[in-house]
């Protein structure tokens, strides 16, 4: 066996048939055997591969032992002169393959080689050649001079980035994306090391393979597109933290000492520095919506105040001062609190939920306003005032940021993107069908042919002359049928276009259509699975705030629950433990078959949507088709329909 292909999965099942799809095509007329190890996934991952790919080796953990050990399990089994380590968010050329074992037979001093990677905008990734992570180069990458001088060698070594992305280079370290390795190096420097559970195991074995006399390469004239983000958020706090241990493994292991202690003291450091910048920017992110509604609701309300108190009562003292620090507040918190519960934040340009939550506030606000002390009801006229002004300004505030970040005032949340797809048109009618099914909303402009001479009737074009189209049509995303288009044709077109359009690609019979916009966003794609509403954040959010309201009024009304109802003090119970979060209200009906309806997760409930209906039992499937229900069209009025249809088995439960 000339070349075995190694794939760690976890959980990306869709990335992983297209990277087995691409495979597939690279090793044909190869000496080529694929090995997938998946570290117990929970999205059929290896059901689609027994179905899919019968010809692929699998190992099935019933654990997640980590990147390391998979890799290793499946490079004892295999045979091959060579052994691929590759991502499953990865997309290889057709003659990827062939072209990288050609230059490893050419160059026996080779241990390693790693190719020229692209995200799924079409941008190359610096990732694709690496320098070692000595105690300089992990100081300026830490504190960002590598990004303020990309093509320094002595700032930027950790990429190195004064080599030219279109030559062969001999480089340090390898990328675990893509990693071919020489079985008989692998014989003499050992496995992974198995104390790296993700990230740091490549820049190890990529140190290891020079310290035994031989050579790592960046070999460009092939491309691969590399998704990125799919097991791992990169903007997450979990990820820095991963990724500095591993560097701190690694400084354990190869420094010794004062350069140890230098080195593992820095990472240390770096490990605090990057985690409260990674902080910092998930707050700025999640805060800047909120807080900037805030400022402007505020002023609006101070405005509105010396307005009317100048225009109606002609005294511009006639309002008390406490409606600075007591009134104003408190109606800027209502109204963000209630655009929050309904979605607004969630969506940041989504102008039906922001006015549906601050209408929503003002009717709380007004009830609100009638329980306050008399010292504190200002002046409705105000509240009213407020509310308009909260309408109009936060509208136009999104409608601004809209435009200085994409200049054009056509927010996300209401406008179709301009779409083609390029394929043979039966393969364009698939995927036209798979959208629909999906329910994407595009404006699809029409087909591009694959080839040359395409018949101008049925066709936009042909594929040599896509820049016109898009540039005439305004194109804003393209869909790639990979069954037509081979992967070259996909990435230099890609990487032509530029990032200021969103690439998909549909693989060969597959029912997803996948891509990513960035190299800092995880993979998205389009399928026609079943979209559960009850796992959107509003929803998980009101659920929870249901359960929490729920169980506090029910046990501020205990007595009465207890006098005239006669509820066990089992109710007691169900209501602290939903209270700490351990239950829910509602959750799905038991089931024998749980486990195998591939439902979203959710707390055991006190009660199911079985016990709002007047039935006796309900056999199996019928259960199964219920949770289903629930889960698919949830909205929290179903939990409240249920608690008040089942009061009387409140003191149950199923938990």
């Amino acid at each position: 066996m000339k070349l075995s292909v190694i794939i760690v999965n976890y959980n990306v099942r869709y990335f992983l048939e297209q990277a087995l799809l691409a495979v597939r095509k690279a090793a044909a007329g190869l000496e080529v055997e694929v090995w997938v190890v998946d570290n117990h996934s929970v999205d059929d991952s290896v059901k689609m591969v027994r179905e899919k790919f019968p010809e692929v080796h699998l190992i099935a953990n019933d654990t997640n032992p980590g990147f390391s050990i998979a890799n290793n399990q499946a490079i004892v089994e295999s045979t091959g002169e060579y052994v691929l380590l590759l991502n499953p968010d990865t997309v290889v050329e057709e003659d990827t393959f062939e072209l990288c074992l050609q230059f490893m037979d050419e160059h026996p001093e080779a241990g390693g080689l790693g190719v020229r990677m692209i995200d799924g905008s079409g941008k190359f990734l610096p990732e694709s050649k690496r320098g070692f992570p000595t105690p300089w180069v992990a100081f300026a990458k830490t504190f960002g001079f590598s990004n303020l001088f990309p093509k320094s060698k002595r700032f930027n070594h950790y990429h190195l980035g004064y080599l030219d992305e279109m030559e062969v280079h001999e480089i340090e370290v390898l990328a675990g994306a893509f990693l071919m390795l020489r079985r008989s190096v692998l014989d003499e420097i050992g496995l992974l090391d198995e104390s790296f559970f993700m990230y740091g195991e490549d820049i190890d074995l990529s140190y290891r393979i020079i310290q035994a006399g031989y050579k790592n390469y960046y070999f460009p004239k092939t491309t691969i597109i590399h998704y990125k983000g799919e097991s791992t958020k990169k903007g997450s706090l979990n990820y820095v933290l991963t990724f500095y241990q591993a560097m701190i493994i690694f400084a354990r292991k190869h420094f010794k000492g004062e350069k140890a202690v230098l080195f593992v003291w820095m990472l240390k450091s770096a490990i605090y520095f990057r985690a409260f910048l990674t902080l910092c920017s998930n707050f700025f992110k999640k805060s800047f919506f909120p807080l900037l509604d805030a400022i402007v609701m505020y002023g609006g309300l101070i405005f509105a105040k010396h307005f009317w108190a100048v225009y109606h009562f002609h005294d511009p003292a006639y309002y008390d001062q406490s409606f600075i620090y007591f009134n104003a507040p408190l109606y800027v918190a209502i109204w963000l609190t209630a655009v929050y519960f309904s979605g607004g934040y969630d969506a940041h340009y989504h102008i039906r939920r922001l006015v549906r939550g601050l209408l929503a506030g003002s009717v709380l606000l007004a009830a609100v306003y009638g329980f306050l002390d008399m010292e504190y009801r200002t002046s409705r006229a105000l509240v009213v005032l407020g509310a308009v002004w909260a309408i109009v300004s936060t509208v136009a505030l999104r409608y601004l940021i809209h435009f200085i970040r994409y200049r054009n005032f056509s927010l996300e949340s209401n406008r179709t993107k301009n779409l083609i797809i390029i394929g043979a048109l039966e393969e364009s009618e698939r995927v036209q069908a798979l959208l629909h099914k999906a329910q994407v909303r595009k404006n699809f402009i029409g087909v591009v042919a694959p080839w040359q001479n395409a018949e101008m009737d049925v066709y936009l074009s042909s594929l040599d002359r896509l820049d016109e189209v898009v540039h005439i049509y305004k194109v804003e995303e393209i869909i790639f049928c990979s069954r037509d288009v081979s992967a070259q044709d996909i990435m230099k077109w890609m990487s032509r276009l530029g990032p200021g359009i969103e690439y998909k690609i549909v693989p060969e019979e597959s029912l997803s259509i996948i891509g990513s916009s960035s190299k800092n966003t995880a993979g998205e794609l389009y399928t026609i699975d079943i979209q559960f509403r009850i796992v959107s954040p509003m929803n998980r959010r009101n659920k929870r705030l249901l359960d929490v309201l729920g169980s506090s009024l029910l046990l501020l009304t205990f007595p009465f629950h207890l006098l005239l109802q006669n509820m066990p003090l089992a109710f007691l119970g169900n209501c602290w433990q939903v209270l700490r979060g351990e239950k829910s209200w509602v959750g799905y009906a038991y089931s024998g078959n749980q486990a195998k309806t591939a439902l979203p997760r959710i707390k055991p409930g006190v009660l199911s949507p079985v016990d709002a209906l007047s039935v006796q039992a309900l056999d199996e499937p019928t259960l199964q088709r219920l949770n289903f229900l629930y889960a698919k069209d949830y909205h929290v009025s179903q939990d409240l329909d249920i608690m008040l249809k089942a009061y009387r088995r409140l003191g149950g439960g199923l938990g």
